[in-house]
């Protein structure tokens, strides 16, 4: 499936900000099921890339200012491919040990640690088909609500909530995976839902690790397994470290944020 993306951030500013710093994980990389066509990332200043610890291609923005406004826009076209969701290990990739350990963000209590204890038998005895398992017991413990969630709200408060948006259900996949042994982790990017060009969210699932075979996506917020249509553009131990745009200011007041992100699915030429 080819994917067309164009994502538009804007920071608006009471007052002249004069110095800011945002660092940007917003450009895709080439993996075993996509690859990047073409991607052009615009922004006023100076943007100098670099490849964080868990692989993903990021770019410091810098901006002396002053400045009412920064606006920040990502365009390109990704390939992907079929795959059931699977990942292959790849060489470069940190140590598995280093994804069962717990964040902040999916810090077990005792009532995601009893919701992740009925899931151990089923993946003691099939790991693939207890993951899944697992990915539609989360479904039905949080109801999907855009506005239940929080920047801060851990998988254990959203799982007491029993409602979060698409990060919160990936938090409590993760944090289950993670109190059960499992090497568990966040991916953000986007999710094509067909039809022509069409505005969306930026999107966030999970990856399960499974010897032998690889990385294995869930969408608990979707109740799915990762397809084609899941364009992937930054992992890390939960929904902070791939955030799309993170970052400081000196001055500027109060600030507002606009994030604008068209999608279209193009048709694949034949050779």
């Amino acid at each position: 499936m080819r994917i067309s993306i164009r994502h538009r951030t804007v920071y608006g500013y009471s007052e002249p900000a004069h110095h800011s710093v945002q660092y940007l994980r917003v450009t895709p990389r080439d993996s075993a099921w996509q690859e990047v066509r073409d991607w052009r990332l615009a922004a006023p200043g100076a943007l100098a890339p670099w490849t964080d610890h868990f692989g993903n291609r990021c770019h410091t923005l810098t901006v002396t200012g002053p400045v009412e406004e920064i606006v920040i826009e990502a365009v390109g076209t990704v390939e992907t491919a079929e795959a059931g969701g699977v990942l292959p290990f790849e060489a470069s990739d940190l140590p598995l040990g280093v994804y069962a350990r717990t964040t902040g963000l999916t810090r077990a209590d005792d009532g995601l640690r009893a919701f992740a204890e009925r899931h151990r038998a089923a993946l003691d005895d099939d790991r693939v088909a207890g993951l899944h398992a697992l990915m539609r017991g989360v479904a039905g413990a949080l109801r999907y609500d855009e506005d239940a969630s929080h920047a801060h709200a851990t998988a254990a408060e959203a799982l007491a909530e029993g409602a979060g948006d698409y990060p919160d259900h990936a938090h409590v996949f993760i944090a289950a995976c993670r109190h059960l042994g499992l090497a568990a982790r966040y991916v953000g990017g986007y999710l094509a839902s067909g039809g022509g060009a069409h505005r969306v969210r930026g999107h966030g699932w999970a990856e399960a690790a499974v010897p032998d075979l690889g990385w294995v996506g869930f969408d608990p917020a979707n109740g799915r397994a990762a397809t084609e249509d899941y364009l992937r553009i930054a992992v890390g131990f939960d929904s902070a470290d791939a955030a799309a745009v993170r970052g400081i200011r000196r001055d500027g007041g109060e600030e507002s944020t606009t994030v604008e992100i068209e999608i279209e699915e193009l048709a694949t030429q034949q050779q």
